[in-house]
């Protein structure tokens, strides 16, 4: 019952996000008083504002809609004001394809969809097909591009960082702790889970550290009862637990169950642990760390990222994980293709263009794109520890090297 009541007080919240966010759109698509007054540049968002993806969802496009409302007052895109239209598609397949469909019926010049690859293929392919310039604002995996979409998918990009660079990041910092062995837990539901394992596996190992076991599960199979027991009977025991997981499930079961039997070894995610939502209250999240874009939790160590959250916060919607800065970050980049194709939105020309940016300055920092890979790499990541339910920023890591999972 208490897992429930943590998943409900989480989606209510972000639900009352996401109906700010929405009426926030609203009413700058009818005021639209800035210096930009020619025909608005479009971009339709099929995204989840109400359900497992909301908490991800809702921050990026809250901050996207901040991002805009400041581009506009300044002149817009060459005197083009931009406009975010977003629909709730629920991660419910028929409606996220219908809502990219009603979206393309729009005339939107850009597609935007929902945080995970999985649950945004329907709108990702009605996108494509109208061969717009698709953005995600968080997908952490490499499959926003040619690799899973084709030829069409020259036109897809995420703003999220790959899960190769994120893993990458967890290992070199778990080795510069001293942990230098580590037991494994990956959340098979998403690939995206699956991979940042990988990627922490292979850097890791590659560093000299030591994996003593690899452990698996499924959200939601009722097994990780059984992981938990697994992993703290291990000998000998691991000096950290790699743990790729994310959502208010089986998250708070296996922290709470460890430390319930008294094992206190430090517990290692990406950015997917990021948010206070899945927190337990007995026992209180312990010796927990995770790698963020930005820290919502705790003071973040850069004075413009505290200033963007002083404005999510003046309104109305504060930030619920550091994901909120890559929906500023994409808003950006698009103006800046978009200047760059002088005017054009053409989706070839766009995708051409942020392709092949290096080291591009953004709120999260310097990001960068290739060819071959369409997922960020390069964005400084905030390491977080939660001791207590409480955050405390712990230091600044960029990734030394990207991991090769493939």
């Amino acid at each position: 019952m208490r897992r429930r009541t943590w998943v409900a007080l989480a989606l209510c919240a972000t639900a009352a996000l996401a109906l700010a966010v929405v009426g926030v759109t609203s009413a700058a698509h009818s005021s639209r008083d800035g210096a930009a007054k020619g025909k608005p540049i479009l971009i339709g968002a099929a995204v989840d504002l109400t359900k497992n993806m909301a908490p991800f969802d809702a921050p990026a496009l809250a901050a996207a809609q901040i991002e805009i409302k400041k581009i506009n007052a300044h002149g817009g895109v060459l005197g083009r004001p931009l406009q975010i239209i977003p629909i709730n598609d629920q991660l419910d397949p028929t409606r996220t394809q219908q809502a990219a469909a009603q979206l393309v019926a729009k005339h939107v010049a850009i597609g935007w969809v929902t945080c995970d690859v999985d649950y945004s293929t329907p709108s990702i392919d009605e996108f494509l097909k109208a061969k717009l310039l698709t953005v995600a604002p968080c997908i952490g995996t490499d499959e926003m591009g040619p690799s899973r979409f084709g030829s069409p998918g020259k036109t897809a990009f995420s703003f999220g960082n790959a899960a190769q660079d994120e893993g990458a990041a967890v290992a070199e910092y778990s080795i510069s702790r001293g942990w230098k062995n580590a037991t494994v837990v990956t959340d098979n539901l998403l690939r995206y889970f699956q991979d940042v394992c990988k990627a922490f596996t292979v850097r890791f190992t590659q560093l000299g550290g030591k994996v003593l076991a690899q452990e698996s599960f499924k959200q939601g199979d009722k097994t990780i009862g059984n992981i938990v027991s697994r992993v703290n009977s291990q000998s000998p025991k691991p000096q950290v637990i790699a743990f790729c997981t994310s959502f208010a499930g089986d998250q708070p079961a296996f922290v709470s169950g460890l430390r319930s039997l008294g094992n206190e070894t430090p517990i290692i995610d990406g950015w997917a642990s990021d948010g206070n939502y899945w927190w337990p209250t007995s026992p209180k999240v312990t010796n927990f760390y995770f790698l963020t874009y930005a820290s919502a939790l705790a003071r973040d160590p850069q004075a413009p990222v505290r200033a963007f959250e002083a404005k999510l916060k003046a309104a109305g919607h504060p930030a619920q994980t550091g994901g909120f800065i890559t929906g500023a970050d994409t808003i950006d980049a698009i103006a800046y293709a978009i200047r760059k194709a002088h005017g054009s939105t053409n989706g070839a020309t766009l995708a051409n263009i942020l392709a092949h940016l290096h080291k591009f300055q953004t709120l999260g920092g310097p990001i960068s794109f290739s060819p071959g890979l369409h997922s960020v790499t390069g964005r400084p990541y905030r390491v977080v520890l939660v001791n207590n339910n409480a955050a405390k920023v712990v230091g600044l890591h960029t990734t030394k090297v990207v991991a090769n999972i493939h």
